[in-house]
């Protein structure tokens, strides 16, 4: 697939914000990558889309059931492992609580059939792994932010409007600016069609298709 003739960069985010708010002065200029910044989560807050999916390929630590998750994760979307023949079989979301009962139940090691949020940085597996298995998370990330020296991520090459458009009414509060309606609804309308786009893609993975 050809590359897009042209891509919006951190630094030209920034040089179009200021151009938008006709604004030299330095606390305004200084204050642009905070914009940036609040306008990222903002988005990521607002969408699931498959340029947020990303597939991690680890192994489980023997006899112990904690499982780091990345560090821009946002939500997980399903887990497998590998047995010994080769198989790849799911391992299924429970509450933690629940997990935590199941082990104490269960003292033997064994694969894993259950995993849960133990917190935003760890998952729980039980029972805990007798062997290091191969894992597979399918999961839902932050996308990596923009900065001086990370210019461009999916956002700015798929959707540079809901970038600019997020931009600008994060900075209107700033600027005591009462336009911000104007930017608010561009901002909603790009990310509206970023969401329109992603569900005429990808169907629910929770939902169940019968034939007809």
């Amino acid at each position: 697939m050809a590359n897009p003739s042209w891509v919006m960069t951190y630094d030209s985010l920034n040089s179009v914000t200021l151009q938008y708010l006709e604004r030299s002065d330095t606390a305004t200029i200084n204050a642009i990558p905070t914009f940036i910044t609040l306008a990222e989560f903002e988005i990521a807050q607002e969408i699931k889309t498959l340029g947020q999916l990303q597939l991690v390929q680890s192994t489980m630590e023997a006899g112990n059931p904690n499982f780091q998750k990345p560090a821009r994760w946002r939500k997980t979307v399903s887990v497998n492992y590998t047995d010994t023949s080769g198989k790849k079989n799911p391992i299924l979301l429970r509450k933690y609580e629940y997990l935590i009962s199941y082990s104490q139940n269960n003292t033997q090691s064994s694969a894993p059939l259950y995993y849960a949020d133990t917190n935003w940085d760890w998952w729980y597996f039980s029972p805990t792994p007798d062997q290091a298995y191969p894992v597979e998370i399918l999961y839902y990330e932050r996308i990596a932010p923009l900065s001086s020296s990370n210019q461009t991520n999916w956002l700015t090459q798929n959707a540079p409007n809901a970038m600019l458009y997020g931009t600008l009414l994060q900075a209107m509060p700033f600027l005591k600016n009462d336009q911000r309606v104007i930017f608010l609804i561009a901002s909603m309308e790009a990310i509206k069609a970023l969401k329109d786009e992603d569900v005429s893609r990808i169907p629910d993975r929770q939902a169940i298709v019968t034939d007809s």
